[in-house]
């Protein structure tokens, strides 16, 4: 690509996985500043070296570490992520193309997010954790050339991370000691017992809840 064409937001492939432009900085050798979704991670590379990529519904791929496909089968919930894909700010919202935020309320028309962003329904993809069944990878550009054993080992880490029936949670955001075990599990909703339901990105948030053991390990 040549630089005029490098935009904020972009998603491009650099050493063939899937990142995120965060920078375009004309005046410096490596000119694009770019974010690695895989794990967050900053890279610099110059316009020649990355390749654009626009995402669609039910692309998948790996972002901090999680798997997930995007949807419009359903309107963003609270608790859920989003991919802003569509953005038309007004003129007190700050968010732009290809932007990840979290849900914080949800609206007739919109969502207000983690960063009080008011963004139309139309202006996202939902994004669902997990690899649907008749999803399009996009996390590498070419598969072919990742080993084996580098995938398996990424998904096995992303596997164990994910809520399982019999996990056990201590929450930490509370003045009262709660542990609960996950009974059940819905879609994005994780059913706790003492008649805790929450979104699979809250159990997650680990300045929220820690996780114990499971049972069945026990």
């Amino acid at each position: 690509m040549k630089l005029f064409q490098v935009r904020k937001g972009q998603f491009v492939y650099y050493n063939n996985e899937l990142h995120r432009v965060y920078s375009v900085k004309p005046m410096y050798k490596q000119s694009v500043h770019l974010m690695r979704l895989r794990d967050l991670s900053q890279h610099l590379s110059s316009a020649a070296e990355v390749e654009k990529y626009q995402p669609k519904e039910l692309d998948s791929f790996i972002f901090n570490k999680n798997m997930y496909t995007l949807s419009k089968d359903r309107k963003a919930e609270e608790g859920d992520f989003i991919l802003i894909t569509n953005p038309n700010p007004d003129y007190l919202d700050h968010y732009s193309l290809n932007e990840i935020e979290v849900v914080a309320a949800v609206e007739n028309k919109g969502v207000i997010t983690n960063r009080s962003n008011g963004i139309r329904h139309n202006e996202y993809l939902l994004m669902v954790p997990g690899r649907h069944d008749q999803s399009n990878p996009i996390e590498y550009r070419d598969i072919q050339n990742i080993d084996e054993s580098t995938l398996n080992e990424q998904l096995n880490v992303i596997n164990d991370m994910l809520p399982t029936i019999g996990d056990v949670y201590r929450k930490n955001d509370s003045d009262t000691v709660i542990e609960a075990m996950v009974v059940g599990i819905k879609g994005n909703s994780i059913f706790l017992g003492c008649d805790i339901e929450l979104p699979y990105v809250e159990l997650m948030n680990t300045e929220k809840w820690e996780f114990l053991y499971n049972l069945l390990d026990k």
